[in-house]
């Protein structure tokens, strides 16, 4: 018998999820997949330390026969062959509600970059979730406000996204060691679902954060294999769809297709996410690689349009899914002008991706998804998806996926004043427990604090020389710090603002680069 605790208080309804027989199942994840995992997250360090050596990656030459030979991802399930919109958040009840009314035909439901994994926000997603699956998911304001599901839209398909691999989930032990982020949340929405979602013509979705490796692949296809046996699912209803936003990743999507062929749905383009991993994977490798400010690296950046072109090429090439990365824009109903000037450039960074061959791309807010919807509209039309465009014109080469010197523009004290800013304010919201936080007019999740911690790291070691001529120092971070505190003081309680400036400071400025801001950050949560 394997010896299980639980070690945080009850939550409501924790009942439900933390039966006997789930955690049972869990369990059987940890002793059979554990092991493994730990092993690769300590090839993570090995193959970073190798970049590190020659300042390069490279296609794997041992997995060539793989990229040359013929063969393609599972045919789709039904109601993920048209994934034109897909809406992203978290799984907090109302924002829920809204995603699954919104039009989109996918809701990607967070419990990884947009959730603070509080042990209430773990378990209440999954209760969310499982109401969210049954259809009888409802919420009331404390203003008495109610939001229930339509009966006159069609709900949005839930994909689920589970912590990355590196994350663990200390409140549950298991014969002495903490659980795995991962396989907790995989876990228990495969436990309590699965049958559910296949009994209601759907199936148990995912998509799959932070992978490295087409052996990280590998694993998520044999914890998908073993958990579809383990509760007499039919081999192949998990669906997988891989975040493609770490650099390693890029040099390796088809292997990482190959690893998951026959539960693959397709690859997404991430940004943020991207070049944080860029930035963490070449820290040490001078100043070709050092980016400039974050929001002038676009999507139409010569390395960042190498790795999309790639992706498409690769997905279509093999019959999965190609999807496009995030419109994080709020609309503000009180500045209209801005607004209107924001819409547009969804309008047009969506255009862009209907015209490259994506299949569908992400919105964070409902108000985006009909201005998705009407662009992927005009590029489709009575066609479900773009697989029949194999785009045979894209060759990209590893030269190019790493170009990161030709990205136009430079680093500005106002970009060092907007990363600290910006990934202390969502620090101070992660931290008070809310994953998805809503900063000057935009949906910020974690990936937000960690390009923006680590530009700062990047720019402090290679000494940058901002427009104004300063060069940016440890001390002159600390200075714009202390007046980031200062400004916000009256906007953020200390009880946040205090720890999020000294976790900012501590991930920003440490002689060692911290790999993920979030595990330092799960030490300051209960």
């Amino acid at each position: 018998m394997v010896d299980i605790k639980v070690l945080c208080p009850a939550v409501e309804r924790d009942d439900e999820i933390l039966t006997s027989e789930a955690l049972r199942f869990v369990a059987g994840l940890h002793a059979g997949f554990a092991k493994r995992r730990d092993e690769l997250l300590a090839r993570r360090r090995e193959r970073r330390d190798e970049a590190a050596r020659t300042g390069r990656l490279d296609f794997l030459p041992e997995t060539a026969e793989v990229r040359e030979s013929d063969w393609r991802v599972a045919p789709a399930p039904p109601d993920l062959l048209d994934r034109r919109v897909e809406i992203t958040g978290p799984t907090e009840r109302k924002m829920a509600i809204n995603a699954l009314n919104s039009g989109a035909r996918i809701w990607l439901a967070d419990l990884e970059d947009a959730n603070t994994p509080h042990w209430t926000n773990v378990i209440s997603g999954q209760v969310n979730l499982a109401d969210a699956v049954r259809g009888t998911i409802a919420f009331t304001s404390p203003e008495g406000k109610e939001y229930a599901l339509r009966d006159d839209v069609e709900h949005a398909v839930i994909v689920m996204r589970p912590r990355g691999w590196h994350l663990p989930e200390r409140n549950l032990v298991f014969d002495g060691r903490e659980g795995i982020g991962a396989l907790v949340d995989f876990g228990l929405y495969f436990f309590h679902n699965a049958k559910a979602l296949l009994d209601k013509g759907s199936g148990p979705y995912f998509y799959l954060p932070k992978l490295e490796s087409h052996l990280e692949a590998r694993l998520w296809n044999d914890v998908f294999t073993h958990a579809e046996a383990e509760l007499g699912i039919p081999h192949g209803a998990i669906r997988a769809t891989v975040l493609i936003e770490t650099i390693p990743a890029a040099f390796e999507m088809e292997e990482i297709l190959y690893e998951l062929r026959e539960h693959a749905s397709g690859l997404n383009a991430g940004r943020w996410d991207y070049l944080f991993s860029l930035i963490k994977y070449f820290r040490d490798a001078g100043p070709g690689f050092v980016l400039p400010d974050r929001n002038s690296v676009t999507m139409t950046a010569p390395f960042m349009r190498a790795y999309t072109e790639l992706l498409v090429r690769t997905c279509h090439k093999r019959g999965a899914f190609a999807m496009g990365g995030m419109a994080a824009f709020i609309p503000n109903r009180r500045d209209p002008e801005v607004t209107a000037k924001a819409l547009e450039k969804v309008r047009e960074d969506k255009r862009r991706e209907a015209g490259d061959g994506f299949d569908g791309s992400w919105v964070a807010h409902p108000d985006l998804v009909p201005i998705c919807q009407e662009v992927f509209d005009e590029v489709l039309g009575e066609r479900p998806n773009q697989l029949d465009r194999l785009r045979e014109d894209v060759s990209v080469t590893a030269d190019q996926l790493l170009d990161v010197a030709a990205t136009p523009g430079r680093a500005t004290e106002a970009g060092l004043r907007a990363a600290v800013d910006v990934g202390v304010r969502y620090i101070a919201s992660w931290l008070s427990g809310n994953g998805a936080a809503a900063i000057h007019n935009l949906m910020e999740d974690a990936a937000t604090a960690e390009i923006s911690r680590s530009q700062v790291w990047q720019w402090v070691r290679n000494e940058v020389e901002l427009d104004t001529g300063v060069k940016v120092t440890a001390d002159l971070v600390r200075e714009v710090l202390a007046g980031t505190r200062r400004a916000l003081r009256d906007e953020v309680p200390a009880e946040h603002l205090d720890p999020a400036c000294q976790l900012f400071e501590e991930v920003a400025l440490a002689e060692e680069y911290v790999d993920f801001l979030t595990l330092p950050a799960y030490e300051r949560i209960e």
